[in-house]
């Protein structure tokens, strides 16, 4: 299936079918599969049951391999750890100085351990539930990769002291993403998410300058694969839109600090926003009623299937489970 086709699939190809519903589901969907964050993290087959289980239980549509960020930070050789049912942890930076990023060597993603259980993981689900139902794949970007391997404050700093090894990291992780996404794309994923969530925290002009080039490099990467791309940044990106939609993502994720009309009017229609109820003081906090409002006002303003129902970032492990039910129904029924 082309990149066109996907998207007709993820969005119902046509109006009067109600709006998707993709929630990004980590720990909530280890619990709810009476398992641990730590087994979901680090083994394909609980992630892939655990989302299986919630694909079937609240009409998801559409399955993801998303755990954690250090995946590709433990194939490059760090030491991550997993707590029985906390996220998972990298011990320690491994990228100290500009030496260590030039001697820092790529891995070999069928190799490493972490990066491989991911690609089983898209193989385990074209095994389980065919090609019914899109599956997303899931890589760091370039900045987020490389606070993971570098330390994020670390990084922040080097963008304004040290811009020489914040490159060379940019540069060699990106080649990574790139790796990575054809290893999932080829192991059945139509969609690659992109996580870069410190981009939110830096400047238009850093963002242009450092990242803007590379994401775009992935993006057409990606698209060249025949797959279609979500990018996700935490937080308010409001000041990132105009350059991202010359990045020309397929999906873009919107945190709720983020208005959707005035996204709209900076993306236009080629690009589907996904998003975006507060995941803690609207969806898990709320009562059903008051969730409902809340997602008849968001799903009634977006008729037109390029909108994604979601929360801003991940659910939370608290939610409760009649809550996701309530944004499962008032979506299917939005025509």
């Amino acid at each position: 299936m082309n990149k066109t086709g996907i998207l007709d699939q993820i969005t119902g190809g046509s109006k009067g079918e109600g709006i998707l519903f993709h929630p990004i589901l980590m720990h909530f969907a280890a619990r709810y599969n009476h398992t641990t964050y730590g087994r979901f993290a680090s083994d394909y087959r609980v992630l892939v049951e655990s989302n299986i289980r919630c694909l079937e239980d609240f009409g998801i549509d559409v399955v993801g391999l998303i755990s954690d960020p250090y995946r590709e930070t433990s194939a490059f050789g760090a030491d991550v750890h997993f707590p029985e049912d906390g996220v998972p942890q990298c011990r320690q930076a491994i990228v100290k100085s500009i030496e260590d990023a030039r001697l820092l060597k790529n891995p070999d993603i069928y190799k490493a351990e972490r990066t491989l259980d991911r690609i089983e993981g898209a193989k385990e689900y074209r095994k389980r539930i065919g090609h019914s139902v899109p599956v997303i794949g899931w890589i760091e970007g370039p900045l987020a990769e490389t606070c993971d391997l570098s330390g994020v404050n670390d990084t922040l700093l080097n963008l304004i002291m040290e811009p020489d090894l914040v490159k060379i990291l940019i540069d060699k992780t990106t080649v990574t993403a790139r790796e990575f996404a054809k290893a999932q794309v080829e192991a059945g994923c139509n969609i690659i998410g992109m996580g870069d969530a410190i981009c939110s925290q830096i400047s238009d002009d850093q963002y242009r300058e450092y990242v803007k080039e590379k994401h775009r490099e992935i993006v057409d990467y990606i698209h060249s694969l025949g797959a279609a791309v979500k990018i996700h940044i935490c937080g308010d990106i409001t000041h990132l839109l105009p350059d991202l939609k010359d990045v020309k993502p397929d999906i873009l994720d919107l945190d709720w600090m983020v208005d959707m009309d005035d996204a709209f009017d900076i993306l236009g229609d080629e690009i589907i926003r996904c998003g975006n109820l507060d995941p803690v003081r609207i969806i898990e906090q709320q009562s059903t009623e008051y969730l409902a409002v809340k997602v008849r006002e968001l799903c009634s303003k977006e008729k037109d299937n390029r909108f994604i129902l979601s929360g801003g970032c991940e659910i939370t492990v608290d939610t409760p489970a009649e809550n996701l039910h309530v944004m499962r129904k008032i979506s299917a029924q939005n025509e």
